[in-house]
């Protein structure tokens, strides 16, 4: 299994730390933010692939050169924030040769928990697959993808922000796509499908094929803008002063 990991964004909401350095690679505690995540599912990837802007790509380049992980990093060509491909286009240029199964996140978010038990998950559905989170503000709701599932958590609709959200499972951009279905891009972009977010693909996927939803066990934060990543930063200085002191 491969796994794709979006990082082509600019990050201006977090400016000045990220007006010239990637986000995925500013720190969370002692290791970075594509650290955690890659770190803790390498047991069950064959390769990494980073999609960059041409603006960061080599800064990504110089992380993968002390990792261990194969990791490829490729750079999608564009410079600025508003020449930007999109996330889903991003996904396509990475998985345009591909025969693998593949797990695509985004790069700037951090777990409190194990991403390996949404893989196995997947491989135990056979289809493909999102992650999702129940909220219940409906100003939240409006800016996410919503889902609806029945009890064996396939997936019974898919809404990007809707404005009357018809449940309150929301959508974070963590997918297992089969190969088959990764290869279904071009298709949806030609009937249409938006481009931008990456949970647009899946969307319009859901409506084509089944497809299930793992329900996190735990917490994801995001990181968007200044006061998120101080957030996460006291969160995870706590985690290690309570584990030290039980050491």
């Amino acid at each position: 299994m491969k796994c794709i990991i979006l990082a082509a964004g600019y990050a201006t909401r977090l400016y000045p730390l990220t007006e010239n350095y990637p986000k995925p690679l500013l720190k969370v505690s002692e290791k970075t933010i594509l650290d955690w995540l890659v770190d803790d599912i390498t047991p069950l990837i064959d390769e990494f692939i980073v999609v960059s802007n041409h603006r960061f790509a080599e800064q990504f380049r110089n992380w993968a050169d002390n990792k261990k992980q194969k990791i490829l990093v490729l750079d999608d060509g564009t410079i600025s924030n508003e020449t930007r491909l999109g996330a889903v286009k991003d996904i396509q240029l990475a998985a345009q040769n591909m025969e693998d199964d593949c797990v695509v996140m985004a790069g700037d978010n951090v777990l409190d928990f194990s991403l390996r038990h949404f893989v196995r998950f997947a491989m135990e559905k056979g289809t493909s697959c999102v992650m999702c989170h129940e909220e219940d503000r409906l100003a939240a709701l409006q800016k996410t993808a919503v889902i609806t599932i029945d009890e064996e958590n396939r997936i019974t609709s898919y809404e990007e922000k809707p404005k009357e959200p018809k449940g309150h499972l929301a959508v974070p951009p963590f997918y297992v796509y089969r190969s088959e279905d990764l290869h279904r891009i071009p298709e949806a972009l030609d009937a249409g499908c938006g481009y931008d977010a990456p949970g647009s693909f899946a969307a319009w996927l859901s409506e084509k094929t089944p497809m299930h939803a793992y329900v996190m066990p735990g917490r994801r934060y995001d990181i968007g803008d200044l006061k998120s990543y101080q957030h996460v930063q006291e969160v995870y200085k706590g985690i290690l002063n309570q584990e030290s002191e039980t050491v």
